[in-house]
Parts: structure tokens; sequence; C-alpha cells
């Protein structure tokens, strides 16, 4: 008995040692570093809440307050009637001209890759956009590799040709430049330079019929403006709750961000898609590029250092489709994070040693639209609040100041709750899936800033067309399938989950427990996607 009792004092000595040298490792090494990293976080989220404030308050007084719509800051007069674009005119009238001299060409481009699912509805959609059918070209550029979906969409184009429509159907030897290269392609016809405006919907796009007839009139009449951008409205939002979330976020994205940008500095990020272009400023410009996977964001940037206006009309709606499974929905955000970061280190120094714009805009290029909004936003949500935030908890001589760990996120929060009042109750489930999204932005963003592998990675998203009203249809949280092979198993989710459990765990057991319900909380949504308990069911590609 003696001797056990010499054994236990001796594990409780060792024990006392291991407790102190961890101790002062903890005091001398990690906690000055984990500090530095909390003053960091809180350097760049006072940057990140001050730009979210400046947007909301623009957006909020010169659009709500002051009504500076876009009709009453441009001149805008609807297009001539009787001029043979109507749908209950003479037919003949329509495709012989008929008076539509007074209407300019358009060039309605539709790029596609196997959309199988949402091929009809596109170029359905395109096809009965009003305007004079001698004054407009459909152009379907398919870069399919899938020889059944070229067939199905060739017949498609023929078919609408033999209704006296104008459409043509393009095709590539190879995907070089993706979408970009595409859309390259088709502006290299000769019959699309005889076009003066652009229209660009991807496949899954279905504008209303008098699209053209409340964009046009924009260019026509302020020869300033190189694109009229429009907001999308989603058909299939409330499948499931990660496609409400995303709606939330976009809805934020159109009503803040882009109608500020267009009401202050006339220049926002085009959208890719929904959206009306002169042709002679793409061609200023330098058409299209594919040197990153942003193409839309690059011309839209390059076109703005010439000097061209953009403007966002929110009113104007185009109808889309969200993606529905967690896979799709993480190859879209690394697309769209890690081809605007790439951009920023490509376009940088063309920004500062341009001539062509005032230094305020530069400004605005360089800090607010690429720095905070493309590299500091990704990097400190999940570097903050899913890393630095849950490791403090174990290292006691590390100090979080409450403004940056509450006041400025929940100013964030009720900043993006108001412009959606009616989603207010889905504000606790978009900060976790937004948390969670944000380790795969950060990355992404970090690909791009350092141009390391995937930098160029274009997976098109996956489309599911009419078969959303009828079978996606599924309860928050819940898959439409039990687990059925590895694809729905996303070992990074779980990896974080396992961390945050574990910092939660210590700091309620032996920690001050300031923490601990925040960090079980993002341990859980880890833990739901991580599982592939989000989104929709998707046919997995080992089935």
């Amino acid at each position: 008995m003696e001797e056990l009792w010499v054994r236990l004092r001796a594990a409780a000595a060792s024990g006392d040692q291991i407790a102190a040298a961890w101790a002062a490792v903890r005091a001398r090494a990690v906690a000055p570093v984990l500090q530095a990293a909390v003053w960091v976080c809180m350097a760049m989220s006072v940057m990140l809440v001050l730009e979210v404030a400046y947007m909301s308050l623009v957006s909020f007084v010169a659009v709500k307050l002051l009504r500076r719509v876009p009709e009453r800051r441009y001149k805008w007069e609807p297009m001539p009637v009787g001029s043979g674009c109507g749908k209950d005119e003479d037919e003949e009238a329509a495709v012989g001209g008929g008076g539509g001299e007074a209407f300019p060409m358009v060039l309605v481009q539709i790029p596609m890759y196997n959309e199988r699912e949402v091929y009809k509805l596109s170029i359905g959609a395109a096809c009965a956009l009003t305007w004079p059918l001698d004054r407009i070209i459909i152009q379907v550029l398919d870069d399919s590799t899938d020889p059944f979906v070229k067939e199905l969409v060739e017949l498609e184009c023929k078919d609408w040709a033999s209704k006296k429509i104008n459409i043509k159907y393009e095709i590539r030897n190879g995907r070089k430049g993706y979408k970009a290269g595409a859309l390259k392609n088709g502006m290299e016809q000769c019959y699309a330079q005889q076009c003066d405006f652009v229209a660009i919907f991807d496949a899954d796009f279905q504008p209303e019929s008098d699209f053209l007839l409340k964009t046009i009139p924009f260019l026509v009449h302020n020869p300033t403006i190189a694109l009229v951008q429009t907001r999308w409205e989603f058909v299939n939002y409330d499948v499931c709750l990660m496609t409400r979330i995303q709606k939330m976020s976009l809805d934020y994205h159109f009503k803040v961000e882009q109608e500020s940008g267009s009401s202050m500095h006339a220049f926002f990020g085009f959208n890719g898609t929904a959206g009306v272009w002169r042709v002679s400023a793409i061609n200023e410009a330098g058409g299209w590029k594919d040197r990153t996977t942003v193409e839309d964001m690059d011309l839209a940037v390059r076109t703005s250092l010439k000097g061209w206006q953009f403007l966002y009309v929110g009113d104007i709606r185009v109808k889309s489709e969200l993606p529905s499974t967690f896979k799709a929905y993480r190859h879209q955000q690394h697309r769209w994070t890690c081809g605007a970061a790439n951009l920023f280190r490509k376009m940088a120094w063309e920004i500062v040693i341009c001539k062509g714009v005032s230094v305020w805009k530069k400004l605005h290029l360089l800090y607010s639209f690429f720095f905070v909004r493309r590299v500091i936003a990704p990097i400190l949500t999940f570097l903050f609040y899913c890393v630095v935030i849950p490791l403090s908890a174990m290292v006691s001589e590390v100090s979080i100041p409450v403004w940056g760990i509450f006041y400025i996120p929940t100013a964030i929060t009720v900043m993006n709750a108001i412009r959606n009042p009616g989603s207010i109750h889905l504000v606790p489930f978009w900060i976790l899936f937004e948390n969670v999204m944000s380790m795969h932005r950060m990355r992404a963003a970090l690909t791009g800033l350092l141009e390391t592998m995937y930098v160029d990675e274009w997976v098109v998203t996956e489309k599911v067309g009419d078969y959303v009203k009828d079978n996606l249809e599924v309860p928050l949280l819940q898959p439409v399938k039990p687990t059925e092979c590895v694809e729905r198993i996303y070992v990074p989710e779980l990896l974080v989950a396992f961390y945050l459990l574990v910092c939660a765990s210590f700091d309620f057991v032996l920690g001050a427990g300031r923490y601990y319900p925040y960090t079980f909380l993002q341990a859980f949504a880890f833990l739901v996607l991580g599982f592939g308990f989000v989104g929709t069911a998707a046919p997995c590609s080992c089935s």
C-alpha cells in the first residue's frame, strides 16, 4: 500500500510538472501568437463592418429614401410601339421588319455545357423575347461533351428555326477558356459583329418576354452606359434550408452591394448572366479573357477602367436556379471566390497605373471591391470565428475585446437581416452555415492569391430544371435518402467539427465558460454538413 501511495505522488508530481511546462509554453509562445492573431482579426473586423455599414447606408438612403431609381437617374423612354415586335401584331410585319428599323440589333447568347435538364427552358425563354424578329439573333453556344445532349440541343434549335426564329447553334472543337472561350467564339461570328448589344443568359435563366424592352432603352438613350445588370429570382429557393440561406445571401448582394455600387460609383461586378452589354464597350475593353474563373468580373473591371458606367436595375428580375446540393454549392463558391482573389492579384497594378479613372474610383476598386470583400471577408470569417475564438478558450492569457466578439458580428448580422425581413427567422441558421462555408471560401481565396493548385478549376454547377418541382421538396436539414456512398461524407467539415468539440468541451469543463455555447453550436453545424445532412440528394457518381 505504501508503495502505491509513492507511485501516486510521483504521478501527481509528474502531472504537475507537465501542466507547469504547458503553462510556460502557453504563456511564452502560444499566447503571444494567438493574441497577435486576435488583434489582426480585430483590425479586419473593423474594416469589414465599416464596408458593410457604408454599403447598407448608401443603398438604403439612395434607393429607399431619395428614390434614386434608374429611371430618375438616367434617361429612359419606351421603345416605339407598332414596330412589329408585339406578339399580337401581324406576324409578317414582325418577320419582315415592319418598322423594326427603330430597334437596334441584339444578340442573345446562351452558353451551355451538358445542360440536359434546362436547355429547353432557357432556349424557349430566349426565343419568346419580345423584339422584331429581324433585329434579334439567338445564339446557343454549346460546349457539351455528351453527344446525346448535343443532339438534343441542336434539334431544339432547329425546331425554333422552323418557327422563323433567327437562332444559331454554335459548337467548338474544345472547351478552351470554358465560358469565356465560348462567349468569345460567339462574338467572333460574322453575324454577331452586326449587333449593337448582347444579352447573356446562363442555361438555367429564363427572362420574361419584355426583358429587352425594359433594359435596352437605358443603353440606347445613355451612350456612357456599358452594362445593364438585372436581379436574379429563384424558382427553387424553398426546396430546402440551404437554398433559403443562399437566397438570403444573394438578396443582400443585389439589394446592397449592387445597388450601392451602381448608385455611388456606376460600377459593380457583372454577375455573368441576366445582363445586357454594349458590344462596343466589350470590344474597347479587349473582349472576353479566360485568365481567371470569373471572366464576368474581369470584363467588368477592364471596361470600368475605360471610363464606362454600369447600371443595376433591381425591378427587372430573371428566373434562375440555385444549387440544391452541397457538393454543387461548394464548387460554385470555390470558383467565385478563387477567381475574384486571383483577378485581384492579376489586376491590382493595372488599376494603380490606369490613367483613365479617378483616384477615388481606383481606391474603391482596390480597397472596397477587391481587398475587403474578396480577400478580408472570406479569410476573417473562418480564421476568427472558427479558429481564433475557440482556441482562445484553451489559452486563458488571451483576451478578446467585447466589441470585437459581440458588437461587430451583431451589427453585420442586423444589417443583413433588415434587408431580408422575410427571412429573419433563418438568421441563426444563416450565421452557422456561412461560417462553415467560410472554410471553403478562405481556402479558395488563398488559392487565388497564391495561384496554387486548383486556381483554374472549373466545375459547372449541376442543375435539375423541372425536376425540382416534383422531386426535391425535403424537410429542413433532412437528406432525401440515407447516406449511400462516401460522396455524402465531407472529411474537412468533420475534422473542424472535432476541433470545435474539443475546444468547447475544454471551455465548459476547465475554461472560463465564455464561448462554449457558440462553439458547440458551430461544431454541430460542421457535423451536419460533414455528414451530408444539408441540401438535396443527387445521384452519386459511384452508383
